[in-house]
């Protein structure tokens, strides 16, 4: 957005996740909770936003390599003393938009609209609201006969006709930068916490004859909060739903939405069907027609190519199955990779960690793993072989084309049958 700068603010302690990890960097479905946030923002152009900082510093610096503008906040005296901090890096631009690295759900779409909206009225500030089911312990939205917001009243200060709106501020803002810090230079600290908040800036431009205005989104979960492990189970389960709204209205069948988790970034194909309890984790591709589960891990690294099909009970990681494998009952596939219409048979296991590295296994074309079988990586089981029930391939004891191996440790015997038409 030209002349927009961004900061996000993420530079609080999480004191009720009880973690050593600074809140912002907790997984929330494949990605960091921060990460969520610099995503949204970098789908608005904001490619590397002015991050503030605090609490966990050191290890929040690093995850921003590259990603930002880290800024250290030194004493955690509030967002409008947050906002202060960063200054000097937001000094070039016109207009701020103001996030919080905690608060991940905020579409892109919503994003764009608070800015558009900003641009549009010419305003000093502008707030992202909501209307709420149950808008307890929010700030109440008050507006005046033209629509404008006249106040933004805490909870804790609102009279009982206050109570009833439903409006609530969801905490994302943008501001003319200049009305902004002038504002920020006029807050007084708080009397119980002793911090400086940015609402209180709000409330001066408004003092001030200054023009606030909001744009509401029609979408609650996006004022979601990172504020405690309890949150985060929440915000995961939006973002899970989200996905499965975009894949159901899609091409995809899911046919338990309730018992399906998906990661936002999974990619998959026109009419594949999901069963019930499949996870399907992060950089994983499923290709079309498909299907997947019940009982089923799909881990990062994964690729399951067209008409594919994958079991209950099965885990599959780093690997790929080309077109019409299967892999349908109680099997480990880690660092593989399975050939065009090769069955892999029930309680199959790549043995892939030897207690030091990870090592590959692949599986050639038409290939018959009989069930039980052990493949100890690294290995290879050419074209058309057949391994017998429990047999135990050994690392580098390759598996010759159309051979049939059998046994602990496996043996050759002969040509397969099945490559010779007989199966």
């Amino acid at each position: 957005m030209s002349g927009f700068g961004c900061v996000v603010l993420a530079a609080g302690k999480g004191t009720r996740f009880y973690s050593d990890t600074p809140k912002v960097l907790h997984d929330l479905h494949g990605r960091s909770i921060l990460q969520h946030v610099l995503d949204a923002a970098a789908a608005c152009g904001f490619n590397r936003p002015v991050v503030v900082i605090g609490h966990g510093a050191e290890g929040v610096w690093r995850f921003l390599k590259g990603k930002a503008v880290p800024v250290v906040q030194k004493r955690q005296l509030g967002t409008a003393d947050a906002v202060k901090s960063a200054k000097r890096e937001l000094s070039r631009f016109g207009d701020i938009a103001v996030l919080y690295g905690d608060v991940p759900l905020v579409r892109k779409e919503t994003l764009e609209s608070l800015i558009r909206q900003h641009d549009a009225s010419a305003s000093s500030c502008t707030v992202l609201t909501v209307d709420m089911d149950n808008p307890s312990g929010y700030g109440r939205i008050i507006r005046d006969i033209s629509g404008g917001v006249k106040a933004i009243v805490e909870e804790k200060e609102a009279t009982p006709e206050e109570k009833e709106i439903r409006e609530i501020n969801v905490g994302l803002y943008c501001f003319d930068r200049r009305d902004l810090f002038e504002a920020i230079s006029k807050v007084q600290k708080s009397k119980i916490k002793k911090e400086f908040y940015l609402t209180d800036a709000i409330a001066i431009l408004l003092e001030d004859g200054k023009k606030v205005s909001a744009f509401k989104t029609d979408d609650p979960d996006e004022s979601i909060g990172m504020n405690s492990r309890a949150d985060l189970a929440k915000a995961y389960s939006v973002l899970n739903r989200r996905k499965i709204k975009e894949l159901i209205n899609g091409s995809v069948t899911v046919l338990d939405p309730a018992t399906t988790f998906v990661s936002p970034d999974a990619r998959i194909g026109k009419d594949t069907v999901i069963y019930p309890f499949t996870v399907i984790e992060k950089d994983v591709v499923i290709g079309k027609r498909c299907a997947i589960g019940p009982f089923c891990r799909l881990r990062p690294g994964t690729v399951i190519e067209d008409d594919a099909e994958i079991g209950n009970f099965v885990e599959i990681v780093r690997s790929t199955l080309r077109s019409h494998a299967k892999a349908k009952h109680l099997t480990y596939l880690g660092d593989a990779v399975v050939g065009k219409e090769t069955n892999v048979g029930c309680g199959t296991i790549t043995a892939n960690y030897d207690g030091k590295k990870k090592s590959r296994t692949v599986i050639g074309d038409k290939v018959f793993v009989g069930s039980g079988t052990i493949l100890v990586a690294p290995v290879k089981v050419g074209n058309g072989a057949v391994t017998g029930a429990g047999s135990v391939i050994l690392k580098n004891k390759n598996i010759p084309a159309r051979s049939v191996a059998v046994g602990v440790p496996a043996r050759i015997l002969n040509k397969s049958k099945k490559a010779k038409g007989k199966r």
